[in-house]
């Protein structure tokens, strides 16, 4: 068994076991590769079958290709998708294009937006596949674990996270209260009322993720390759704070190079991602108050 294929087993096993000790589950798909090889992993772990919702948090500025590629894949797929959305927020222009600070921004169109959709206070807009159609629930049963598409290596503050990860009853974190992980013995026992935030892809890097990716053929989002203008996306999120790479890569076989010998081996992941940039911190900051 080589080092992907140790991975995959890994992941899928974290994936049955969340699903097996959680009563109601659900998968966080951002839409960008790390989430979409999680939902790759979780076809594999249930045959074919995605057995909980999965739910992305549109804050309405994503990048319009990842919406139209989420779509496609939800019809695709048959996948109940639920969407999250701050939509006061955005009603009353608390936002960074609106002069927000970036934090702020965050801080509305993330972290309460999705605090709010998991515990079920805010209405949910949510892709029927049976009907094919979009409806919208205006209060619904909490989630009282999701599956996340974290890795350690992709910023400082996730290093801190364990594969099963409590937050309190209003879903913010103390990284010093994680419980130990000895062995791949993992804590799903926690008090009533506990958040768990589920991480199968902790141990994978970049590198990994596009192996992966080139491996099982899977269909990411195209604004990761090179398009013919000499650019494409390293990390995604909304398109005001996120800027793509100067790059010709046009396969996974290219990004894989650039990691391993080329002009990325040694330049951060999120390093386009200008959210990370601002006061320093930031994603941890967020991280605490119930962020990703």
């Amino acid at each position: 068994m080589n080092k992907i294929e140790r991975l995959e087993a890994q992941s899928i096993f974290i994936i049955r076991e969340a699903y097996k000790s959680f009563r109601n589950i659900g998968m966080l798909w951002s839409i960008g590769k790390d989430s979409t090889v999680l939902l790759w992993l979780a076809k594999k772990a249930f045959f074919g079958h995605v057995p909980f919702d999965l739910i992305h948090v549109d804050t309405r500025y994503k990048i319009p290709e990842m919406i139209a590629y989420r779509d496609e894949i939800a019809r695709k797929l048959k996948l109940r998708l639920v969407v999250g959305q701050n939509i006061q927020a955005l009603a009353e222009k608390r936002t960074f294009v609106d002069g927000l600070d970036r934090l702020a921004c965050c801080r509305e169109l993330k972290s309460n937006a999705l605090i709010h959709t998991l515990d079920g206070s805010w209405p949910r807009r949510f892709y029927d596949p049976q009907k094919d159609a979009w409806m919208e629930i205006a209060r619904a049963e909490p989630y009282n674990a999701v599956i996340v598409g974290v890795r350690s290596d992709e910023e400082g503050s996730r290093s801190k996270e364990r594969v099963f990860s409590a937050r309190d009853e209003k879903s913010e974190w103390d990284a010093s209260a994680q419980p130990p992980e000895l062995w791949n013995l993992y804590k799903t026992e926690f008090a009533p009322k506990t958040h768990v935030r589920v991480h199968p892809l902790l141990e994978w890097t970049e590198l990994n993720i596009w192996e992966y990716i080139e491996k099982e053929e899977i269909p990411v989002i195209p604004v990761y390759f090179d398009q013919g203008a000499g650019k494409r996306y390293r990390s995604l999120g909304c398109y005001p704070c996120t800027s793509p790479v100067e790059s010709t890569a046009k396969n996974p076989a290219d990004i894989i190079e650039e990691l391993v010998s080329g002009k990325f081996r040694n330049v951060a992941e999120r390093s386009g991602r200008a959210q990370d940039k601002d006061g320093g911190g930031t994603l941890e900051t967020l991280r605490k108050e119930g962020y990703m």
